[in-house]
């Protein structure tokens, strides 16, 4: 009998030369999310690039108080809470 392969369910985070992706898989959904360099992103690190994109995104996918965006959100249970930036080291 052949032995089935494991399918790796989650999300997991990959660094290319010209990007991030990420794959998400469970057993009902499975996508890629891809994160390269952009117009708003040019300010962050190579390696913290699908941080601020995704960050930036949302924040700015919310702030257009669309009802349809709410709805969608709330359909998949997504929900997203702008923060204060964290000040690092050299901020400080």
């Amino acid at each position: 009998m052949a032995k089935e392969q494991e399918v790796p369910f989650g999300m997991k985070v990959h660094q290319g030369q010209n990007g991030i992706w990420v794959e998400v898989q469970c057993a009902h959904q499975n996508g890629v999310l891809y994160a390269v360099p952009a117009e708003a992103s040019w300010v962050c690190t190579q390696d913290l690039l699908h941080a601020h994109a995704l960050a930036g995104f949302f924040q700015e996918l919310v702030s257009l108080d669309d009802p349809r965006v709410y709805g969608l959100m709330q359909r998949w249970g997504l929900y997203f809470r702008p923060r204060p930036i964290a000040k690092t080291e050299e901020q400080r």
